[in-house]
């Protein structure tokens, strides 16, 4: 008798064997993890926009959006099926996560000045919340995405070795193949 294994178990087989041929899954997650908590936030970096008004804050919070969506794409087409590693998309996905950066330091910058300045200073507690909260997002994202970047470049290590795992179902012998005649007897 065969042994079947079933319920969690096999579902966790199965996850395995689908993350050995497609390694480069893991970082595609935790980039679309870092896509998900600034838009799922969106709406403190757009008050905080529309409150501070900084030179460039509505132009950073719309790249950091568009090159969030755009890296998706380019990793996707990075990592053809049963292809090569499309090193021109890898490298402008990179480039994007760059720029993506760029903007949350920007913008980060552009709160720090409204909090701090001299005169007509803007108080981030009570009514203004949101701005601490956007502070919050921004630093978080950026965290994320450095994580992701960093599952990137390690790809080829952790790749191996999840590559080793056995996923293998053992499978019992009832000992009687021998003695089956697969010649034609007609």
């Amino acid at each position: 008798m065969a042994k079947n294994p079933s319920g969690l178990k096999e579902f966790w087989r199965k996850r395995l064997v689908s993350l050995k041929r497609k390694p480069h899954m893991i970082p595609l997650v935790v980039m679309a993890i870092a896509f998900l908590y600034y838009s799922l936030n969106l709406t403190h970096i757009s008050d905080t926009t529309a409150r501070i008004q900084g030179q460039g804050m509505g132009l950073a919070g719309f790249a950091t959006m568009l090159f969030s969506m755009l890296s998706l794409v380019c990793f996707l087409n990075a990592f053809p099926h049963r292809k090569k590693v499309n090193i021109p998309m890898l490298v402008l996905m990179l480039l994007m996560v760059g720029i993506v950066i760029y903007c949350d330091i920007y913008y980060g910058g552009r709160i720090t000045a409204a909090i701090t300045r001299e005169e007509n200073r803007i108080d981030p507690t009570g009514a203004n919340s949101f701005i601490s909260s956007a502070a919050t997002v921004l630093i978080v994202h950026q965290i994320i995405l450095y994580v992701g970047v960093a599952l990137l470049a390690l790809l080829p290590v952790y790749g191996k070795a999840i590559k080793k795992i056995n996923t293998n179902i053992d499978v019992e012998d009832n000992g009687g193949m021998g003695k089956i005649d697969i010649s034609e007897d007609a």
